[in-house]
């Protein structure tokens, strides 16, 4: 009988225990899912923030980006012959240009092989004009892009309004054909530029004492210069040989000072220490 009376109590405690143990994983995995769904929610919010905050950005800014190239003609060409330079020969090739603007680059070469991403639909559009195969409008850390599927992909001017880079970079490297080429145009942070523009941006406007005399006749949008985050070619460099890329090359322009730029074309120079606009040329 007290065996019988044991063995009835052992019964209920491991009944008791098992009822414990399913309880406790259930709320474990009511938890878990809980948490997922909210992951989600946040994730979707935090892409849909990123397209409400980018569209200021860029939107409406289209005929002041190429007006302001069009008045600085001879500083337009200099970054022309350098774009040119570090794009090379893509006849043949699949390219990809990300953050193509209004593609008043492209609209001064063939551009009949090349696809676009942008997040401005007002650019986007004029870049379409333009002969520039737009397949998305967004950012680069939003896009789905194909794997091993592009020659070329560059950023020409963009990667001052990318917060992440490596996020970013990795993308376009995941997109490129082995030993692909990846190409990185823009203003450094460390340039005259780049400290005319990250000065504009503390103060506000271009019309303050400190910028008096040292601009170019027509100053950049500033709204676009606020946007702007703007990296060192350092900075770059190193995120690109963190993630693998190789075999790098550099070109430089606009080597004078800011209100110099636009008085003659300049040539392409090799290296990036003294350019206000930079190419930088790695490898997948």
């Amino acid at each position: 009988m007290l065996i019988s009376h044991f063995s009835y109590l052992n019964s209920k405690s491991a009944d008791c225990i098992f009822g414990i143990f399913l309880c406790e994983n259930t709320i474990a995995l009511i938890f878990a899912g809980a948490c997922a769904i909210l992951f989600v929610i946040s994730l979707n919010t935090f892409k849909i923030e990123r397209i409400m905050t980018m569209k200021p950005k860029f939107d409406g800014y289209a005929a002041q980006y190429d007006a302001w190239f069009m008045e600085n003609d001879k500083l337009f060409e200099s970054e022309l012959r350098l774009f040119k330079k570090a794009l090379g020969d893509i006849e043949g090739k699949r390219v990809l240009s990300v953050g193509c603007g209004s593609g008043l680059f492209e609209s001064m070469i063939d551009c009949s092989n090349i696809e676009g991403i942008e997040p401005s639909r007002d650019m986007g559009a004029i870049a379409q004009k333009r002969g520039i195969n737009v397949i998305q409008f967004g950012a680069i850390e939003d896009a789905e892009l194909e794997e091993n599927a592009y020659d070329v992909i560059y950023l020409n001017g963009s990667s001052s309004y990318i917060e992440d880079l490596a996020y970013a970079f990795n993308i376009c490297k995941k997109a490129l054909n082995p030993n692909g080429k990846f190409i990185s145009l823009d203003v450094p942070k460390e340039s005259a530029f780049g400290f005319m523009y990250l000065l504009a941006k503390n103060v506000g406007t271009f019309e303050h004492p400190y910028l008096e005399g040292v601009m170019p006749k027509l100053p950049y949008p500033l709204e676009l210069c606020c946007a702007g985050v703007w990296h060192s070619t350092e900075e770059k460099i190193d995120v690109l040989k963190s993630l693998g890329f190789h075999d790098f090359d550099f070109y430089q322009t606009l080597l004078k000072n800011p209100m110099y730029t636009n008085e003659e074309v300049e040539e392409v120079a090799s290296g990036y220490q003294s350019g206000g606009y930079v190419a930088i040329i790695a490898h997948k």
